[in-house]
């Protein structure tokens, strides 16, 4: 048989009741209104300035120290904090926090080791490691040969890790031609050294031991210097350092070869000095060939199977060659000797050869009087004149005389006796016969004058046949100039 549980409702205040426990409200708020202030009343303002970092707090610790923990700031030992940890906490406190740095130590031939520190120089942090820093010791800060440390305001709140190294000077002997000298250096190899000494290594330099020897302490260092030399050659400026004893190696050195007559200057036996110029002269010898021409010249051959007044080209003339060959020396160019090695004639002149006539062939020439024989006709400018026409006074003693000293008179011709001879006879068409005995001022070459009477002159301007009548003189003109 089931059971059944009744649970009894419990009963509802009163009217009353309902007002009173209403009432109890503002009262509960108001006394917890006055409890938080009172609390907040009790906290300590104040801030914590970590770095460039500024946090407000407000707290009810009493420390320092206990305010910072409950901030969650976290101090490493050689962190400092001003004021300091165990002290009061007062209203508006700044708690200032200087973090220590954190800084990579390398030492020479040593581990690198992490250290934390409140120094403000790389020197100060080295001392407290027991490295006592000598006045040519190498110290550097993240590679600069400053030795400060970053600035603590901002590098070493925010935890920035420098690195100091530390190089220890060695001694170091270098005997530097002829000069010795000793020195402290925290150069890492020879050639660092000797830069650091201001004694400059040149690659053609004889060191010992190498450049890029370590430098280890008490090390003797020898420099054997080359010396420096300039040398001109084919226009160019080459500057090295040499060795080499003269000259002459200097150039086998450099690869440069004199040809033929090239030379140098100072001469390739010189001994070498400091800042020596050694030109190297480039000699070229050039031979200079200049031909002229020489004009041929005419000539005439007589020919006695050509008949005369004819004339033949024999030979075709051609000029000759005159050859001069000059030998010139250059220097680097410039010319400095001329000299005359030959001269001569590379082509021999053919002059050029006419042969004229001297066959004489007497022929027939028929006139108003019969024929008569010759043996040349000529053609010439006849003009013809009188003795009053002669240009002699009346007065005169040689009046109407001509050349030959007989009276003038028709029959009478004047001409050149270099073309002409006197005392022969010629035949002139329309005159007749004449006989030269007279020459004349005017009366010069291919010119003839016809002779007159005063009473039956008889003018002529024009030219005219004339024959040179038989037999031949003894003496002959074969040659008359064409143009006279």
């Amino acid at each position: 048989m089931e059971e059944s549980i009744r649970v009894a409702a419990p009963a509802l205040p009163s009217g009353a009741g309902r007002r009173r426990a209403w009432l109890a409200v503002p009262i509960i708020l108001g006394l917890l209104s006055l409890l938080t202030a009172g609390y907040f009343s009790t906290l300590t303002p104040a801030q914590i300035v970590d770095g460039e970092r500024i946090l407000p707090i407000s707290t009810h610790q009493t420390t320092v120290g206990a305010a910072l923990r409950e901030a969650g700031i976290t101090l490493l030992a050689e962190d400092v904090v001003s004021p300091g940890l165990e002290s009061v906490l007062n209203r508006n406190d700044a708690i200032v926090i200087k973090r220590a740095l954190t800084t990579r130590v390398v030492l020479e031939n040593q581990e690198p080791r992490l250290v934390r520190t409140q120094s403000r120089s790389a020197r100060q942090v080295l001392a407290k490691l027991g490295v006592n820093v000598g006045n040519f010791d190498l110290v550097t800060v993240d590679g600069s040969f400053s030795e400060a440390l970053p600035d603590q305001a901002t590098g070493r709140s925010a935890g920035v890790i420098s690195e100091i190294r530390y190089r220890p000077a060695m001694t170091l002997k270098i005997s530097d031609q002829g000069q010795n000298v000793t020195l402290q250096t925290t150069g890492a190899t020879v050639g660092e050294a000797l830069m650091q000494a201001g004694r400059t290594p040149y690659l053609a330099d004889r060191i010992t031991p190498p450049v890029g020897a370590p430098i280890e302490n008490g090390m003797a260092v020898t420099v054997v210097r080359a010396k420096p030399v300039n040398v001109v050659v084919d226009g160019r400026r080459l500057r090295t350092r040499t060795h080499s004893a003269t000259v002459g190696d200097v150039l086998t050195e450099l690869n440069v070869v004199l040809y033929d007559q090239d030379f140098a200057r100072p001469a390739l036996g010189t001994p070498i000095a400091d800042d020596m110029e050694i030109r190297v002269v480039r000699v070229k010898r050039e031979l200079v060939i200049v031909q002229d021409i020489i004009p041929f010249d005419t000539r005439y051959q007589p020919d006695g199977n050509l008949e005369l007044d004819n004339t033949i080209v024999g030979q075709e003339g051609a000029p000759g060659v005159r050859e001069k060959r000059t030998l010139l020396t250059l220097e680097d160019g410039a010319e400095v000797k001329r000299e005359l090695v030959a001269d001569f004639i590379a082509r021999e002149v053919q002059p050029r050869i006419y042969k004229y006539g001297t066959k004489i062939v007497i022929r027939n020439v028929d006139t108003p009087n019969g024929p008569v024989q010759y043996w040349r006709t000529i053609r010439m400018w006849a003009t013809s004149y009188s003795a009053s026409t002669a240009g002699t006074s009346r007065t005169a003693r040689n009046y109407g005389i001509v050349r030959c000293g007989i009276p003038m008179r028709r029959g009478i011709v004047a001409v050149d006796p270099a073309v002409i001879p006197l005392r022969t006879y010629v035949y002139v068409e329309g005159y007749g016969e004449g006989y030269a005995c007279d020459t004349g001022g005017a009366i010069q070459n291919k010119r003839i004058d016809l002779g007159y009477d005063d009473d039956n002159l008889k003018l002529w301007r024009g030219w005219v046949t004339v024959y040179q009548l038989a037999p031949p003189p003894a003496k002959i003109q074969y040659i008359l100039d064409p143009e006279q």
